[in-house]
């Protein structure tokens, strides 16, 4: 007898069917080792479509399915809702040694790793599966099995038609593409939750390009380890987030540990998960996440496919990425609709959204398909993005500059005006120190909190000196680096005078000290 849960599971929504009808479509009259790849947004329902897929395909074609996966959760995940839909099933896991052709199922799930070293080995034999899907078919681990079912249709599908491996590229394995519904449609309709986002402008220079073209672990390490990214991070979810279930994405393990440490001292529920934890402890901290309504869980991608907590308030970008499918899997984590969640928080800390744009915004799959590498040669790079940043101080800044009346520094305006009066550009540079000083010492009490308060003007300081290597004809990084650093050394040191002439002075000499000392 079937659990109304089953039966809740079979009912297909309108898209679905449509999708459904148009892939049978242009099955139809196809050789038999046609390859046809469906893009559908997270959130969708492609294991639901393919598992109703399957179940056609069978009862049409009386052939066997088989369905690949990448890891053994989402084997055991696609095996379940296969068994709603009445399709008689097994995994392929590690135990299974032997395989009967005239065995009782009519639909495998199957590992990559597993079923390539059983048909390497000729322990098994496919020739009579009609229809192979891959699920997640971007990754380009799969290719390695094609060449066993040269006699079967192939299905593939993924949120993102966009290989892995630029190297090798969908449109040579895929014969064409099949669009579903776009995100925004699926919102619209109440399918998916809409996503709230925050970005906060992040400098970015010092990340490195790895060999699969996205940011290296070491140097994302080294830039969100920092302090000022840690407190960035904390204030960004005191200010959007506090109390929500949070999910926090990291590019490395001990990244993820230090957002760990800090929001624990904090006094935040928060716990880390990364891919070595063990499988036991990793089921508790899932579990504790899931029951928790204000959870936080910091992690190091491991979470980006198969799972699903819909009750996730929260994503939190704790990284920047090159990648568009990582993007949209990072945020479709948070995108499950339910009663009462209709929008969820997406904060970004790694200049994504302006790297690829929104979330929901129009996409066009059909020329990412097409054209691979002109769509990855025209991403934004860090450079032009962080052109347009602008800084503005944070409030809870601000207050610590209170008596401060000004605070804004044109670099632009005074490059102009130095080069009018036939000055040395670092003039430039001389007067937003002077400025600084000014701010520390009437802020402080001693030279003590002044050199303190210093440290809080430190993105403003990047900030212009990036301004002003711009206006110069050429600057090179390391350049850029050192004046950033003479920078905040001549500041020191601007303090300390300032703040013995600003003791005895008065309010005429001190408005005369700002523009002539």
């Amino acid at each position: 007898m079937q659990t109304s849960q089953e039966e809740e599971k079979k009912q297909l929504y309108n898209y679905q069917e449509r999708d459904i009808d148009a892939i049978f479509e242009k099955f139809d009259g196809k050789p038999n080792d046609y390859h046809l790849l469906y893009q559908l947004p997270t959130g969708g329902g492609k294991t639901v479509i393919f598992s109703e897929i399957a179940r056609r395909f069978i009862e049409k074609y009386n052939r066997k399915v088989l369905v690949l996966t990448h890891r053994i959760e989402l084997s055991k995940q696609t095996s379940m809702m296969l068994n709603s839909f009445g399709v008689k099933n097994t995994v392929i896991d590690s135990g299974v040694k032997e395989l009967p052709e005239d065995n009782e199922f009519s639909c495998y799930v199957a590992m990559v790793e597993t079923l390539n070293n059983r048909l390497k080995d000729k322990k098994f034999h496919m020739d009579y599966v009609g229809l192979v899907i891959v699920d997640e078919a971007h990754y380009n681990s799969f290719r390695k099995l094609f060449t066993y079912f040269k006699n079967s249709l192939f299905l593939g599908v993924t949120a993102t038609p966009l290989s892995s491996n630029i190297e090798l590229p969908m449109y040579e394995t895929y014969n064409e593409l099949i669009v579903g519904e776009p995100i925004q449609s699926l919102i619209n309709k109440g399918y998916l939750a809409r996503a709230v986002m925050y970005g906060y402008d992040v400098e970015l220079t010092s990340l490195k390009l790895g060999i699969n073209g996205d940011y290296t672990v070491a140097s994302s390490d080294e830039l969100y380890s920092r302090g000022i990214m840690q407190d960035m991070l904390l204030q960004a979810y005191l200010q959007r987030s506090q109390g929500k279930k949070t999910l926090i994405f990291n590019n490395g393990i001990n990244t993820s540990l230090y957002v760990y440490e800090t929001f624990r001292a904090a006094g935040l529920p928060i716990r880390h998960l990364d891919n070595r934890t063990p499988e036991q402890e990793r089921r508790d901290i899932l579990h504790w996440f899931k029951t928790t309504p204000d959870a936080i869980l910091t992690s190091v991608s491991i979470l980006t496919t198969g799972f699903d907590e819909p009750t996730v308030e929260t994503i939190i970008l704790n990284r920047a990425t090159r990648s568009l499918t990582l993007y949209f899997q990072m945020i479709g984590r948070g995108s499950r609709s339910l009663p009462g969640k209709d929008t969820f928080t997406v904060i970004d800390l790694g200049n994504n959204a302006q790297r690829f744009g929104l979330w929901s915004d129009p996409i066009d799959w059909q020329y990412i398909f097409k054209n691979p590498e002109q769509f990855l040669d025209n991403i934004r790079t860090d450079e032009e993005i962080e052109s347009y940043h602008v800084y503005a101080m944070p409030e809870d800044v601000r207050v610590r500059f209170a008596k401060s009346k000004d605070i804004a520094f044109d670099v632009d305006a005074e490059f102009k005006l130095s080069m009018e009066r036939k000055e040395k550009p670092k003039v430039v540079i001389d007067k937003s120190i002077r400025q600084h000083a000014f701010m520390c010492v009437e802020n402080a009490e001693t030279i003590s909190e002044a050199r303190k308060l210093a440290r809080e003007l430190e993105p403003d300081i990047e900030y212009r000196v990036k301004q002003y290597a711009k206006l110069l004809s050429k600057t090179t990084k390391n350049y850029r680096e050192w004046l950033v650093d003479d920078y905040k050394n001549r500041l020191g040191t601007q303090i300390t005078r300032v703040f013995y002439l600003y003791q005895d002075a008065t309010e005429e000499e001190i408005e005369e000290l700002r523009t002539k000392f």
